[in-house]
């Protein structure tokens, strides 16, 4: 039944039963408060808040999202749940200021500001809902605009990078952000090509990808617009910014027992939150000591053994999962924990 409310809505959420389960672990702890919050930090067509939402009847779910148009369909498909459900619009790293909000309005309980968050769902990436609406320009299959911002309000667009920044900073972005083996001789070509005319659409960013790219590289690894496409959209949303600043934020805000959840589709992002996962369940004892100091014990622990991927038979469902990778932790102590980050009225 969820998975065709999924597809009902043209989002199938990538291993729905798996987060559901992991984010879970978090609200069945000894230490969840009998009314759990749980942040779905990437919100998108509202697939994940929906199984969270059936699947843990007591929990209240926060669904943050920076594109109103993704906002306005979630609640609209959420409707249902009432007061369960509650939408935010901020960049995923105002998690706090979030959290401070809706509970200063009232939308949420204000004893958030004592128990914490239960858990947290952080599915990184374009969501499949911005794919498929071609005026944001997102997909390189079909022609249109240089866009790809994923909140229409902001000034950077993907053509205002290719017909403004320099050769040094276009290369620099196209290797950094989309491991491109010709960033060089694609930022020769996009500079050559704007002194003819500004780049508008994205059909002629494909064909001069198509014209520098040589063939023998382009029958392997993909289409040969799928790397500079992602760097574009991770320097117009300053995506791994947002994510190396939500780590620290979100995991402050789990109780003892919460569990927190990140998705990865691409290694620079993937390389971000196992960094930052190893840092947290990292002992601050001197190695050879045969147990922990007191209060240098680790804050977290893994839930996940390495990077989960989705089976073979989800990916056959859903093609978007075969390259997600998800890492998952929970609070096992209170080590440096002052409090949860929400200042008082």
């Amino acid at each position: 039944m969820a998975q065709r409310n999924g597809q009902e809505h043209g989002h199938v959420p990538v291993m729905r039963d798996r987060m559901v389960e992991l984010v879970g672990m978090g609200v069945r702890s000894e230490q969840a408060p009998a009314r759990p919050i749980i942040v779905d930090g990437t919100l998108g067509a509202g697939g994940h808040t929906e199984a969270f939402l059936e699947e843990i009847p007591t929990a209240i779910v926060i669904g943050l999202d920076r594109d109103p148009n993704a906002l306005a369909e979630a609640e609209a498909r959420l409707a249902r749940f009432g007061e369960r459900f509650v939408a935010f619009r901020c960049r995923f790293d105002g998690i706090s200021d979030a959290i401070s909000t809706l509970a200063a309005e009232g939308a949420i309980p204000e004893t958030v500001r004592e128990t914490g968050i239960s858990g947290f769902l952080f599915d990184l990436g374009v969501s499949s809902m911005q794919l498929d609406q071609t005026p944001r320009g997102f997909a390189y299959s079909v022609d249109a605009p240089l866009d790809m911002r994923m909140d229409p309000e902001t000034p950077l667009t993907a053509a205002e990078i290719l017909n403004t920044y320099s050769h040094g900073d276009i290369a620099r972005i196209l290797k950094t952000y989309g491991d491109e083996r010709f960033a060089g001789k694609i930022a020769s070509a996009i500079v050559r090509e704007r002194e003819k005319e500004p780049f508008t659409n994205s059909a002629r960013l494909v064909e001069l990808l198509y014209s520098v790219i040589p063939a023998a590289s382009r029958r392997t690894g993909g289409h040969p617009a799928k790397r500079t496409f992602q760097a574009l959209r991770i320097e117009v949303n300053a995506e791994l910014e947002a994510l190396e600043n939500v780590i620290p934020a979100a995991t402050s805000w789990l109780h003892l027992g919460g569990a927190g959840v990140f998705m990865s589709y691409q290694s620079l992002e993937d390389k971000i939150v196992k960094k930052a996962l190893a840092e947290l369940t990292s002992s601050m004892t001197p190695a050879g000591l045969p147990m922990d100091l007191p209060g240098a014990e680790a804050e977290f622990s893994l839930l996940t053994r390495g990077a989960e991927k989705a089976t073979a038979e989800e990916i056959e469902l859903n093609s978007r999962a075969a390259p997600v990778r998800v890492r998952a932790a929970t609070r096992v102590s209170t080590r440096g924990h002052e409090g949860f980050p929400i200042p008082p009225r």
